[in-house]
């Protein structure tokens, strides 16, 4: 079975439990709460569909890891089929997290679209958003424990210990990402434990649950863990690229805003790092938004473009060489290799 093959059994059913969850807040004190959580969700309002809903990467992680393992263990599709079916609050859980720090990223960042439409606090102010951003985390929590219904109590703790440190660790990472925003003296080594945090800790802990929801022992989910932590450094990595480099339309939001803002993204501290032309007139102060277009040359002609390129490669060799310790094995192993190669190539 191949990558899309898992994706078009997958993904309805993680939407369908994603549903079921939040339609707890469907009442009718309680419509507009649950509508602006619907509509962060892709699912309601104008441009509502496949495009506003995002790609559901990382509960599709999530469950791939959790069939291949699963699947390895007793050497039966089936086998991986029923696993992965009893992870799903999981799945859920992640893809809420997600969620949560997007619509309190936005906030933060003041930034106006999100996947092409008006962010929650665009529509319905700062405090609304805020409380709804509040919701989806709660919802996580409470997705996570009902994984009691289908798994050994120790299990369920574990998974929640797992998805607690990867918040906090989400958090660190949101704080050095505005804090890195003040100070105009850092380098590439302060990029790593920002991304590390603000990326890399909710792919790793998708891993991690995925391998232990499956059944794996300590070695193989700490395999599983280093396998999703490299892949969320390259998703970054490549993240900050198309933030510059990428194309509009296909992104949903302007390719200024990285540079207009100020982020400390990794083309943006390798320019600084190469001390030229861009570097100089970073230092100089606010960049206008005409001015985007020539830095982002400059960038490319200071051959940051390329760094950054080989950076996602070997970021994602990381990933594989962790994948291939794991030693996936199956139809959801081979689904596995084709995620990594599927990000790597991807325009938004």
């Amino acid at each position: 079975m191949s990558l899309e093959a898992f994706t078009a059994q997958m993904l309805p059913a993680v939407e369908k439990e994603l549903q079921r969850l939040v339609a707890r807040l469907n009442a009718p004190r309680t419509a507009l709460f649950h509508e602006m959580l619907t509509y962060h969700l892709g699912w309601t309002g104008e441009g509502a569909g496949p495009a506003a809903t995002g790609k559901r990467l990382r509960p599709l992680l999530l469950l791939l890891t959790c069939a291949a393992v699963s699947e390895a263990g007793n050497q039966k599709e089936e086998q991986g089929e029923e696993a992965w079916h009893a992870a799903l609050p999981a799945a859920a859980a992640v893809e809420l997290i997600h969620n949560f720090s997007l619509v309190h990223d936005d906030i933060q960042d003041n930034s106006a679209l999100r996947r092409g439409r008006p962010t929650v606090w665009k529509k319905w102010g700062v405090p609304q958003a805020i409380n709804a951003g509040d919701a989806l985390f709660i919802l996580a929590q409470l997705a996570l424990l009902e994984l009691e219904n289908r798994l050994p109590p120790a299990i369920v703790l574990r998974a929640s210990r797992i998805l607690q440190e990867a918040c906090l660790a989400l958090c660190n990472g949101q704080f050095l990402d505005l804090d890195y925003q003040e100070h105009a003296d850092l380098t590439l080594e302060d990029y790593w434990p920002m991304v590390a945090g603000k990326t890399a800790a909710l792919f790793s802990a998708c891993a991690h649950l995925g391998a232990l929801l499956g059944g794996a022992d300590e070695a193989l989910q700490e395999a599983y863990r280093n396998f999703g932590h490299y892949l969320g450094l390259a998703f970054q990595v490549q993240d900050d690229y198309l933030g510059i480099w990428g194309e509009e339309a296909l992104l949903g939001k302007s390719t200024a805003s990285d540079l207009m803002e100020g982020k400390k993204s990794f083309p943006v501290l390798c320019g600084l790092e190469k001390n030229g032309a861009f570097a100089r007139r970073w230092k100089e102060g606010p960049l206008r938004a005409e001015e985007v277009a020539l830095l982002a040359d400059l960038l490319a002609q200071e051959s940051v473009k390329l760094r950054t390129l080989e950076t996602v490669d070997a970021m994602t060799d990381l990933a594989l060489k962790m994948l291939l310790q794991a030693d996936p094995s199956g139809a959801a192993g081979e689904a596995l290799f084709e995620l990594v190669n599927l990000l790597l190539r991807r325009q938004a």
